[in-house]
């Protein structure tokens, strides 16, 4: 199998075709439920540039919803999370309640054809899973289904007990498709993560996908870490697993040339201060570690410099998968 056409990397259309086909229709990782608890919490983010956000509602209900005001487009609540009564947009003053209706548009003026119970906040769906908060716009499936295989993976895993720690955000200038190319793959590692390398029995990398997901497993030496187990999920998230936790992430596209990784960490002891610093400062190492050569192979694909080249059957089984699924997602041949 060949890799990727490069100009599917590198041209503002096939994002916006990403963004109606992949990212609109499937069920994202927004992160630990938790952080909405309590009635009136919230959590604002974007999925592709488009603005979502999701609360806890007075009566305890999960609801997601278009993080548009329905006058004239503004933004009504700014990214991160946050506590909130009545949703009033900074604009006009046009105020909306939890369950996304209407509450008062102020000096709109008299228009006997205008009913505040026509312009509701536009819904999205909201799941819970294990733990895990998700967010569809319009989703082709149920969570499960997008899941697939995933589900028996993490059976006996502990996730729903580990607690959330930290958020951090890491932004370069690559396509989404690029990093999450070599995320799947740990044939990269010898060259670009030389400590890495050093930690892992590299001969016993094994590569293999699954239905909705890839898993990758090393057998650890030394003091590594990770557990060795590293999933992706499609059609952009990440789960790893490390003694006493585990980190997620969402590979959140800005544009064609930009992407954002939300990266969350849960333990299981929170109050292991010292233990936690370490985990999150190696594991970011690493994570950054591939930024230069996503950039650079970037610019390859951005300047036709390059010409599709052969996938290994060995190690880029999951690059394989990846590819398949997105070309089929996008109806590419």
């Amino acid at each position: 199998m060949l890799n990727l056409d490069p100009r599917l990397y590198a041209t503002p259309q096939t994002f916006f075709d990403e963004r109606e086909r992949i990212f609109s229709r499937t069920w994202q990782l927004i992160g630990p439920v938790s952080a909405l608890a309590d009635p009136g919490q919230y959590v604002a983010t974007e999925i592709a540039g488009l603005k979502i956000f999701v609360l806890r509602g007075r009566d305890g209900t999960l609801r997601g919803f278009r993080n548009v005001c329905r006058h004239r487009g503004a933004r009504l609540l700014e990214e991160g999370t946050g506590r909130s009564g009545p949703i009033r947009c900074p604009y006009h003053n046009w105020a909306y309640g939890d369950d996304g209706a209407l509450l008062n548009a102020p000096w709109f003026g008299e228009d006997p054809a205008f009913r505040k119970e026509d312009w509701p906040l536009e819904a999205i769906s909201v799941r819970e899973w294990r733990g895990l908060l998700f967010a569809a716009i319009a989703p082709d499936s149920d969570l499960e289904a997008q899941l697939g295989a995933l589900v028996a993976e993490l059976a006996h895993e502990p996730i729903e007990t580990y607690q959330p720690v930290r958020e951090e955000r890491l932004v370069f200038n690559a396509n989404w498709k690029i990093y999450t190319d070599n995320f799947v793959e740990g044939y990269h590692i010898p060259g670009v993560h030389p400590s890495f390398f050093a930690a892992i029995d590299f001969e016993e990398f094994k590569t293999t996908s699954h239905d909705g997901f890839v898993r990758m497993t090393a057998p650890p030496r030394g003091n590594l870490f990770y557990r060795g187990k590293w999933l992706w999920a499609w059609p952009n998230w990440t789960l790893s697993l490390f003694e006493g936790g585990m980190n997620t992430s969402r590979i959140n596209p800005l544009d064609h040339h930009n992407t954002e990784l939300i990266y969350n960490f849960y333990f299981a002891d929170p109050t292991r201060h010292a233990e936690i610093e370490d985990t999150v400062a190696r594991n970011l190492a690493v994570v950054r570690e591939d930024f230069e050569i996503c950039i650079e192979t970037h610019k390859n694909y951005a300047t036709n410099a390059y010409s599709a080249g052969p996938l290994s059957p060995r190690h880029e089984a999951g690059v394989a998968y990846f590819q398949n699924r997105l070309k089929e997602t996008l109806g590419l041949s």
